[in-house]
């Protein structure tokens, strides 16, 4: 067992020189992170977490990455994910017979070997350099990771302490622009549940927080990339078809309930070996009918009720005229607006049907990748519309 006096440190000549400036910037803040993490994690968390990186190392894995991410090897980008751990921390590691120099002439050349989504590249410091030593698939809770989405775009995440469900995102780096994730988010009024489980927060009761289906549910709907809006209304309350004009094309009967099976036989059984992969399956159906013009409904329950819905104003209803947007990251500050400065048709409409249908909310994928929570603030008096795709990448 490695414990945090354990980690080696990057030392002397081994220690690069950081060019990429953002690199520096974010590096002490993602350290503190992990550090407040892993304090709180071990109070009640018995098994193994993977070692906690410090700043100076943190700092040297984004340098050396984004420089590679720019480059091309025939022809192509490298996309990687590396996670900071000793082969020892990993579950059925591929272990080099020679470790590999961390640079960016490396990646792009083991690159092609671990684009794939679950496959990282494992990095640890030997003799006071940060080596490559193989790749694993099953990293330790609060791993620190690094994923390449496209050249001079990364990623800083972590895997879950629970093990299932999509990786807790610290930061993101596109060139000069950086956002870290507002942990302080959560306490703001009429934050909506599912915005506390992206962070990595335990959510309330009506978004279970192991395994989080809204989590998987968005993240599977920003990844087919045509755009999509899911809406979730409370069970037994037809007040929603107020807001839909009728007839829907693609109305469901009765309610289809694969989803809500499947949690209802993980509550008696939470085994993630068990259901994981039955749940990604029917994750990913339901994820692909919000490609389908209109917009999908289901109750909190997980049922699918109708997708290929048209959003309407309810009866004698109000349009909405104004909402506060709001990002969950460090120097966000929330602004008022009429709902047009926020998107296109699809932003409009879930405003809408927000505005008309309070105990609902509205999950927005657009096309270039933007995603939006719309619920209802009690304290503001409005819709909220909180901008997340920050969280999903």
């Amino acid at each position: 067992m490695i414990t945090n006096t354990d980690i080696p440190t990057i030392t002397g000549d081994a220690a690069p020189v950081t060019t990429y400036k953002a690199a520096k910037a974010v590096a002490g803040l993602v350290a503190s992170h992990f550090e407040r993490h892993h304090i709180a994690v071990t109070k009640y968390y018995e098994q193994e977490l993977a070692p906690r990186p410090d700043a100076r190392t943190i700092e040297s894995v984004i340098d050396t990455t984004f420089w590679a991410s720019l480059r091309r090897e025939e022809g192509r980008s490298p996309k990687v994910s590396i996670a900071y751990l000793p082969p020892e921390a990993a579950e059925h590691p591929l272990v080099f017979a020679e470790t590999l120099p961390l640079n960016a002439n490396t990646l792009a050349k083991l690159a092609p070997a671990v684009e794939r989504s679950g496959i990282h590249l494992g990095v640890w410091i030997e003799n006071g350099e940060l080596r490559i030593w193989g790749t694993t698939r099953v990293i330790p809770g609060l791993c620190f990771v690094l994923e390449v989405i496209e050249p001079g775009m990364l990623v800083i995440k972590h895997r879950r302490v629970e093990g299932f469900g999509k990786f807790v995102n610290v930061a993101v780096l596109k060139g000069d622009q950086v956002k870290i994730v507002n942990e302080e988010s959560r306490k703001v009024r009429d934050c909506p549940s599912l915005i506390n489980s992206l962070m990595g927060f335990a959510s309330s009761k009506l978004w279970s927080d192991y395994p989080n289906l809204l989590v998987q549910l968005a993240a599977s709907m920003r990844s087919h990339e045509r755009g999509g809006i899911l809406l979730v209304v409370p069970k037994g309350n037809d007040q929603w078809r107020q807001s839909i004009i009728h007839p829907i094309t693609y109305h469901v009967q009765p309610a289809f309930s694969e989803l809500a099976e499947l949690h209802r036989k993980y509550v008696q059984d939470p085994n993630p070996i068990t259901w994981q992969n039955q749940f990604s399956s029917a994750v990913h159906n339901m994820a692909g009918l919000t490609a389908v013009d209109g917009a999908t409904i289901i109750n909190d329950s997980y049922e699918l009720l109708a997708f290929g819905a048209k959003i309407g104003r309810a009866p004698g209803g109000r349009p909405v005229e104004e909402m506060l947007t709001t990002e969950p990251v460090i120097g966000n500050v929330g602004m008022v607006v009429h709902p047009v400065q926020n998107g296109g048709t699809r932003h409009l409409s879930a405003a809408q049907f927000v505005y008309d249908q309070r105990d609902a909310i509205a999950l927005v994928a657009s096309q270039d990748g933007r995603f939006t929570i719309f619920s209802w603030s009690g304290c503001e008096n409005m819709v909220q519309a909180h901008r997340v795709d920050a969280l999903l990448l």
